[in-house]
């Protein structure tokens, strides 16, 4: 049995050696193993669970080192199966600290994540981990849509069923497309996560107190609502918990999410009451906010403790 369990998004992120400067002059990249929900995988096997990610790369060299990353953090990599026709994605990034880092995608016509195929699932593997983690962007295209849906409705709110709303623009058609496949899956969740901008997008909400409400009347036990410089609102049946930003000297913001996501699954695991469990994800952020990749930033359990207050 696997303690967490992700789905979705993978590919490799080639990120500037120099910070500061454009695409147009950068001379030289680092190469790193991406993808949000494999980052939350990384980042959950640096506390030392057994995690595993489901999802598809290319037939390629970009596929091969994928495979050598995810092994070499611990991740099991027996769901991670090859498309012939498709590229593994490369994602770019610029590094304007401390709040700018435009993304550039390169996933077309498709990407292997998306083409996660229904009847492929290990459906016991998926009801039977401690953590059952997909994103938003699983919804955006067939056939990765219906092997969501399929694989949500399979495990049926067993254990923790993570939706990490993740709405990227770029992947729908429209935020309206979005919001209905997101509300089509918010049932099958017991905990909600995302961004101002993610929530509003999943439930037409822009207050986080409302958005949280609306996240838990759509069925999640747990909403968590990032609001940026204001810190993260949780919000379960005992109640809300706010929790301020942890002080940090940003390099690059981008892993801080999937950071938190991993701290976030610990904390869970764990039975942890929420407030801890905010603070240790906040101070996980943080840290990968201050280092420069996302994947290879992943911090270890005593790492985030010496910064827990």
């Amino acid at each position: 049995m696997f303690e967490v369990l992700t789905m979705g998004r993978i590919g490799v992120d080639i990120y500037p050696l120099q910070v500061g400067v454009g695409l147009a002059e950068v001379e030289s990249f680092g190469k790193y193993l991406g993808g949000s929900p494999t980052n939350v995988a990384v980042a959950a096997a640096r506390y030392g669970h057994r995690t595993a990610v489901i999802t598809r790369t290319g037939a390629d060299p970009f596929g091969a080192f994928i495979h050598q990353a995810l092994t070499g953090y611990g991740v099991d990599d027996r769901y991670v199966t090859a498309v012939d026709h498709l590229p593994t994605p490369v994602t770019f990034c610029e590094i304007f600290p401390p709040d700018d880092f435009p993304l550039y995608f390169y996933r077309y016509p498709s990407a292997p994540d998306l083409q996660i195929e229904a009847d492929e699932l290990d459906l016991d593997a998926i009801r039977s981990a401690g953590i059952f983690w997909v994103t938003g962007t699983g919804l955006c295209e067939e056939p990765s849509r219906s092997a969501t849906l399929k694989a949500l409705k399979a495990r049926d709110k067993a254990g923790i069923t993570i939706l990490d709303l993740d709405y990227r623009p770029m992947f729908w058609p429209s935020r309206e497309e979005a919001r209905h496949w997101l509300q089509e899956a918010l049932p099958y969740a017991t905990v909600a996560v995302g961004n101002l901008d993610e929530c509003f997008t999943a439930v037409a909400e822009q207050d986080p107190a409302a958005a949280a409400k609306a996240l838990r009347d759509r069925g999640v036990d747990l909403a968590v609502v990032k609001q940026g410089p204001r810190g993260v609102l949780a919000v379960d049946a005992g109640g809300a918990v706010e929790v301020p930003p942890v002080p940090v000297d940003v390099v690059n913001g981008l892993g801080a999410g999937d950071a938190f996501g991993g701290a976030l699954c610990h904390g869970l695991l764990a039975g942890w009451d929420t407030a801890r469990i905010m603070r240790f994800a906040n101070v996980a952020g943080a840290i990968v906010a201050g280092r420069l990749a996302c994947s290879d930033a992943m911090p270890t359990l005593a790492e985030v403790e010496a910064h827990v207050h």
